[in-house]
C-alpha cells in the first residue's frame, strides 16, 4: 500500500481543519507549529468569545470580502457556515447565533474551539510538532517535496502553508510563510493591518477612554469624498477610534492612509433625528428647562464622557441659563451632534489588528484547489493569502473553508 503523506505548516484554524480533513481521508499528517500551543490567535477571537462564522447566506457572505469574495466561491461551496457548525457539533462543541448572524461558542469561550480542534487532531493520531518552526520549503524541479526545520528535513506528497498573516504577532503570526512564498517567486500584495482602531489627529482626553456611543452613524471620507458609511456602535479606546463601526471602516481607511490620502470621519450621534427635528428637540428642551443651565441640556443628550468633550470642544458657557442661549450656540451644538469630525492620521499597530489585509496574490493560486500555480504540490490556506473581510465571523470561516478545500484537493488528486 502506497503511503500518503501531508505536511501542514501552521496550527491555526486553516491548518488544523486541513490536517483533520486529510487524516479522515487516510493521509498520514504532520503539523509544524512554531508556538508551544496550537491556535493561539483563534483562542482570543471574537473578544475571547470565539466568533467562528456567520449565518449570512452565500451571496451576502461573499460580499463581505475584498474583491467581493470571487476567489472564495469554490471554497465556500465545498465547506460553508452550516458545514462548520455541524463539524464542530460532531466534535463536541456547541455554538449559538447572535445579533448580525454572528456564531459564537455556546460557552462564550474561544479557547473551547481550540480545545475541540486540538482533541480532534489527537484522536486522529496526527503528529503535532509544537515549538518547531519551519525554516524553509524543500523544492526540486518546481515541485514541493517537504520542509526543513534547519536541523532535519521532512518529506511529504504535499505541503499546505497556513502560517497566517502579520496581525497579533505574539500569537505566532510573524509572516514567515509570506517570506517562503516570496522566495519561490510568488507576488505579495503589501500586508496592512485591518479591522483595527483609527488614530485621530488630536490627542483624545482621558475622560473619553471607554466611552461607548451606540446607535450612531459614521461616514468615512477619503480626500474629501465619502467612500463608506456604517451604523452601529464605537468605542474610544487607548487614544483610538475603535469599536465595530470604526473597525469596519478601517478596511478602507488604512489602505488610503498608506497611499498618503487624507481621511476623516463624521459621526452622527443622533441619526434618528434630521437637523430640523433635532433643532425642534433642542427648542423643546430649552422651553422645559429654561431656568436650568444650557449645558444641562447637553447632559440629557450625551453620556458623561462625551458630554464633557462636547462642552469643552464648543467652549460652552457653563453658567449660561438655557433660555439665554443664543441661536448660534444652539446651531453649534446641533452641528456637533450631527457632524462630529475627526481627522484620521493613523491606525493601530499589528499588535491590535484583527486580521491582515494583503498577502500572497490570489492570481497565483488555483481557487478550485488552493494549489500554487507556480510550485506543484504546494497549497495555501487562510490569512496568508490576499483575502480579508469585515468583522463578524467571516474571516475565520474563510480560514476553515480554504483549509478544508486544500486538504480535499490533495486527497482526491
Amino acid at each position: 500500500m502506497i503511503r500518503k503523506t501531508l505536511i501542514v505548516v501552521g496550527a491555526g484554524p486553516a491548518g488544523l481543519i486541513a490536517a483533520i480533513t486529510a487524516a479522515d481521508a487516510g493521509y498520514e499528517v504532520t503539523i509544524f507549529e512554531s508556538m508551544t500551543k496550537p491556535a493561539r490567535k483563534l483562542g482570543i477571537s471574537g473578544k475571547g468569545r470565539g466568533n467562528v462564522t456567520n449565518t449570512a447566506p452565500y451571496d451576502q457572505f461573499l460580499a463581505h470580502f475584498n474583491n467581493r469574495g470571487r476567489f472564495l466561491k469554490t471554497a465556500f461551496k465545498k465547506f460553508f457556515n452550516t458545514d462548520l457548525v455541524a463539524f464542530l457539533a460532531k466534535e463536541g462543541l456547541q455554538t449559538k447565533e447572535e445579533r448580525g448572524g454572528r456564531v459564537f461558542t455556546a460557552s462564550d469561550r474561544a479557547t473551547d474551539i481550540v480545545d475541540c480542534l486540538h482533541k480532534a487532531v489527537l484522536r486522529r493520531g496526527i503528529s503535532l510538532k509544537l515549538g518547531t518552526p519551519v525554516r524553509d520549503l524543500l523544492i526540486k524541479d518546481g515541485i514541493c517535496q517537504g520542509v526543513t526545520t534547519g536541523t532535519y528535513k521532512f518529506y511529504a506528497n504535499a505541503v499546505i502553508l497556513a502560517t497566517g498573516g502579520l496581525s497579533y504577532p505574539a500569537t505566532g503570526s510573524t509572516g514567515d510563510g509570506l517570506k517562503f512564498a516570496k522566495n519561490l517567486g510568488h507576488s505579495i500584495v503589501k500586508p496592512l493591518p485591518s479591522l483595527c482602531g483609527l488614530k485621530p489627529s488630536e490627542a483624545l482626553p482621558p475622560y473619553l477612554e471607554g466611552v461607548n456611543p451606540r446607535n450612531i452613524g459614521v461616514q468615512l471620507y477619503v480626500d474629501g469624498k465619502k467612500v463608506a458609511e456604517e451604523f452601529g456602535e464605537m468605542l474610544f479606546q487607548d487614544g483610538y477610534l475603535a469599536g465595530p463601526v470604526m473597525i469596519t471602516l478601517s478596511r478602507l481607511a488604512v489602505p488610503a492612509l498608506d497611499k498618503g490620502q487624507k481621511c476623516h470621519v463624521l459621526i452622527d450621534l443622533k441619526p434618528a433625528l434630521d437637523h430640523q427635528k433635532l433643532d425642534n428637540r433642542l427648542l423643546r428642551d430649552i422651553a422645559e428647562k429654561k431656568d436650568g443651565r444650557f449645558i444641562d441640556i447637553v447632559g440629557g443628550l450625551l453620556p458623561s464622557g462625551l458630554r464633557q468633550y462636547c462642552i469643552k470642544s464648543l467652549r460652552l458657557n457653563t453658567t449660561c441659563k438655557a433660555d439665554q442661549a443664543k441661536a448660534e450656540d444652539r446651531k453649534k451644538l446641533r452641528m456637533w451632534l450631527k457632524e462630529l469630525r475627526f481627522d484620521v492620521v493613523g491606525h493601530a499597530s499589528w499588535n491590535q489588528a484583527i486580521v491582515t489585509a494583503g498577502g500572497i496574490s490570489t492570481k497565483e493560486i488555483d481557487p478550485t484547489t488552493m494549489e500554487s500555480k507556480l510550485i506543484k504540490n504546494l497549497y495555501f490556506a487562510g490569512e496568508i493569502m490576499d483575502i480579508d473581510a469585515d468583522t463578524g465571523g467571516f474571516n475565520l470561516q474563510a480560514a476553515f473553508s480554504t483549509g478544508y478545500l486544500a486538504a480535499t484537493a490533495i486527497t482526491t488528486k
